[in-house]
Formats: C-alpha cells, sequence, structure tokens
C-alpha cells in the first residue's frame, strides 16, 4: 500500500495539497502516482505568476514509462516552483512528499480545500483503482 501521509489532502488526480498556514499550499504528486509512473525523467512546471482553475492543466511529469499532465486541484497563482526538479526529477520518486514537491501556490478560494480528499478517502479511491 502506498504511503498516504494523513496530514495532507488529496484529489482524484492524485495531488497531495498541504496548507502551509501563511496562506499558501504546496503541491506535490502522492506516492500512489508517482509507483504508477515509475522512474521520473522529466518534469514541466508552470511560471510563478500564473493562475489556474480547478482542473487545469498546470504542468507534466515523464518517466520511463508515461507521461502525465498535473492538474489544479482548485483554482491558484503560482507563488513558487521546485527549481530542484529540472536537474533533479528523481526526487519525485525518492521523495515525493517533501524534496519532491512540484510548486507553491495560493488559492484563489481557500475554501476550495475543504472539499479535497482526506488521507481515508484518498486511501479507498487508490484501493478502487486497483
Amino acid at each position: 500500500m502506498s504511503n498516504i501521509p494523513a496530514e495532507l489532502k488529496y484529489v482524484s488526480s492524485h495531488e497531495w495539497i498541504r496548507d502551509e498556514g501563511d496562506g499558501t499550499v504546496t503541491i506535490g504528486i502522492t506516492d500512489h502516482a508517482q509507483e504508477l509512473l515509475g522512474d521520473v525523467v522529466f518534469v514541466e512546471l508552470p511560471e510563478v505568476g500564473e493562475s489556474f482553475s480547478s482542473g487545469d492543466d498546470m504542468g507534466v511529469v515523464e518517466s520511463v514509462k508515461a507521461a502525465s499532465d498535473i492538474y489544479a486541484p482548485i483554482g491558484l497563482e503560482v507563488v513558487a516552483v521546485n527549481a530542484e526538479l529540472e536537474d533533479s526529477p528523481e526526487l519525485v520518486n525518492s521523495d515525493c512528499y517533501g524534496d519532491g514537491w512540484f510548486f507553491r501556490v495560493r488559492p484563489t478560494d481557500a475554501s476550495e480545500l475543504e472539499g479535497l480528499l482526506d488521507a481515508e478517502a484518498y486511501g479507498e479511491l487508490c484501493e478502487s483503482e486497483s
């Protein structure tokens, strides 16, 4: 079973969301997602300052097996991206909830965070997809 930290929120497209407590949230892909992708070889991230609506494509993760879009889990504005992934995309595999984060964003409507999946619901989703 994949690692699903209880303190994070999740979306069905396999992104995780961590509230940083300062009006921003950090987003990455889950352990389940990185396991399905295999060895990540490239990550394309948005530019700082770009805005997205919930469900918009924000970037791409490419692995030796497949390419997968990264979707905006909520309406947001990008305030930081993880530049380390440009030279070390394998961080997504080795530390998806830590050094392998994708971007930090400012939600356009923080109440959208309340509608995201908790760890238990996300775990059930992953099991139903197996």
